[in-house]
């Protein structure tokens, strides 16, 4: 096997003949520096994040995760876990330590009759959506097919199905998870409920995830698209769009963006989903075809897969991306003004503007239910910014911020924790966890009192919090 020097978090170099008993011992594959499938391994889908571990673990089995878990431990590295590499912070790698890759673990386990399904760690949603859409079903995920399951279950999870069957947090039965200390525990409403709790919403902190088994709806054909407007007539559009969302159904997500197309033009656009009958979904949504005249009207019936695949041609590998995002009450004539001032100013033409309407659903859980506690928030406003040359990065990143500070209003800075980027520091982190974050400090106490599980939005425990 390839050598290297790994470094532990306390300077001492970890021991050859020690990694070398690890590696005997995983059914997965080690990665080392220089190894074959190192450098492609070690991107994650945020190209801003450039970051070199010590190794890569590529998971077989869930024995390997507690193999690994335990050996980060044993030899204090820093350590990282990837699912599907999306999180816009870049936190499913480290530099130096240790990466447990779970991109490998795809099994799926489902029971038509029963309407649940379980999925490894490392499926992502397009492979999940497809699995549950033979037998006609369905549960909420995320709006680019290849997000991994699951860091955005583990956030919350908001996806075009929330406001009739709620987060995908919120679909979760149970979860078998490893944690600091090396066990393999089930968590759920009846075992290890405080567990289960803080996993739905808390993030990675607690653990590493194997397995998730989800609730699933009978979810076949939906009707919905983008309908795209001219760029000048956004203003209306937002206040239109807050109007339809105002009296929509639970049957109805959409959202709203300013964009640019393909060929350069600005746009205004709702894109929608309607979970229902498609005639009925045709009266909902007749009124986005009638605002206009639109630009291009992509509105039909498709399944809920596909529908699903709808944002990937705007969301590739390989771009650097930088977001600002926060929860808001409402579309303001204030706050849609400063979205339309401030979306022709964004240097890149691949950077966009984008609401989300939750509610409905979402909204039916109780804050302290789950680790999730946004539940009063009606939107989520998300200036997201990407780009392709390293040389712009100033500039697109201090787009995306001046326009989430001219968003700030004095209802606070609630945010979504997987729309957090990395330097979002200790009083977003706090917004992002609202009101359950001393509980969730409680749980981190439990079962991650060492805080081996760091490299994440971070809650430090007690005694790591002390320290510092």
């Amino acid at each position: 096997m390839p050598t290297t020097e790994i470094l532990s978090r306390t300077g001492d170099v970890l021991d050859i003949a020690k990694l070398q008993s690890f590696h005997a011992g995983l059914r997965g594959t080690l990665l080392l520096p220089g190894s074959d499938e190192y450098e492609t391994a070690r991107r994650v889908h945020n190209a801003m994040v450039d970051k070199r571990p010590g190794l890569i673990v590529r998971c077989a089995v869930a024995a390997d995760v507690v193999r690994a878990v335990n050996f980060a431990r044993e030899n204090a590295l820093l350590l990282a876990v990837r699912g599907g590499g999306h999180s816009v912070a870049g936190l499913g790698v480290c530099e130096g330590g240790m990466v447990i890759d779970l991109s490998r673990m795809k099994g799926i386990r489902l029971d038509p009759a029963g309407r649940t399904l379980r999925a490894e760690a490392g499926v992502r949603w397009g492979e999940l959506d497809q699995e549950a859409q033979v037998f006609g079903l369905g549960t909420t995920g995320g709006a680019v097919s290849t997000t991994g399951i699951a860091g955005l279950t583990l956030g919350g999870g908001l996806g075009v199905l929330m406001r009739k069957h709620g987060l995908a947090c919120d679909n979760v039965l149970s979860i078998d998870v490893v944690t600091a200390d090396g066990a393999l525990l089930k968590a759920s409403s009846k075992e290890n409920v405080d567990l289960f709790w803080a996993l739905r919403g808390g993030g990675g902190n607690f653990g590493i995830v194997t397995t998730f088994e989800y609730r699933l709806h009978p979810v076949g054909t939906v009707l919905g698209g983008l309908v795209l407007y001219p760029f000048d007539r956004a203003t209306e559009m937002l206040a239109f769009y807050r109007e339809l969302t105002e009296t929509a159904p639970d049957e109805l997500t959409a959202y709203a963006a300013l964009l640019r197309t393909p060929d350069g033009v600005r746009a205004s656009a709702i894109f929608s989903c309607y979970a229902g009958p498609l005639s009925t979904g045709e009266t909902v949504l007749r009124p986005l075809r009638e605002f206009g005249p639109p630009m291009a009207d992509l509105i039909g019936p498709l399944p809920y897969a596909a529908i699903q695949e709808t944002f990937d041609p705007t969301a590739p590998p390989g771009l650097l991306n930088y977001w600002k995002s926060r929860f808001v009450r409402d579309l303001s004539t204030e706050t849609i003004d400063e979205l339309v001032a401030a979306f022709p100013t964004a240097p890149s033409p691949l950077s966009s503007v984008v609401v989300e309407h939750l509610g409905a659903a979402v909204g039916r859980v109780a804050e302290g239910d789950t680790a999730f506690s946004h539940r009063s928030a009606r939107y989520n406003v998300t200036a997201a910014s990407l780009w392709r040359d390293s040389g712009q990065s100033e500039q697109n990143i201090s787009w995306a911020r001046q326009l989430w500070d001219a968003l700030r209003t004095p209802a606070g800075d609630a945010v979504y924790a997987n729309y957090l980027s990395d330097d979002e520091g200790d009083q977003r982190l706090r917004a992002a966890y609202g009101a359950n974050y001393e509980r969730l400090v409680a749980a981190k106490n439990r079962y991650d009192p060492t805080n081996l599980f760091r490299v994440n939005q971070n809650i430090k425990p007690t005694l790591d919090r002390a320290a510092t």
